[in-house]
């Protein structure tokens, strides 16, 4: 598969994502309508919304700016690899620039 290039696909797909997430709320809502399960709700897709924009913003701008965000398995990969220890110079993105650890 190619990437979307058309920006009428993309923003169809961003509003079936918010379609999918409204009707998937609507009906835990529904099927238990208490106050606890809304708030839970809510601060469970609040924390998720926060983790992505952790894993694409934050961690490319602030912390290894060699790191490019492609999608959840792209930052559960460069997780894996950074656990398996240091890598050779230029070897990847994701692998920070030496001379500015050193400033």
């Amino acid at each position: 598969m190619t990437d979307l290039k058309d920006p009428r696909l993309i923003y169809l797909k961003g509003f079936l994502f918010l379609v999918i997430g409204l009707l998937s709320s609507a009906l835990l809502i529904i099927q238990h309508p208490t106050i606890k399960v809304g708030f839970l709700l809510a601060v469970a897709i609040w924390a998720f919304a926060r983790l992505y924009y952790f894993m694409f913003y934050v961690i490319e701008h602030y912390v290894d700016p060699g790191y490019k965000f492609a999608g959840i398995w792209s930052f559960v990969r460069y997780l894996c690899r950074r656990r398996q220890g240091p890598r050779v110079r230029g070897q990847e993105s994701g692998v920070r620039n030496q001379e500015s650890d050193e400033m």
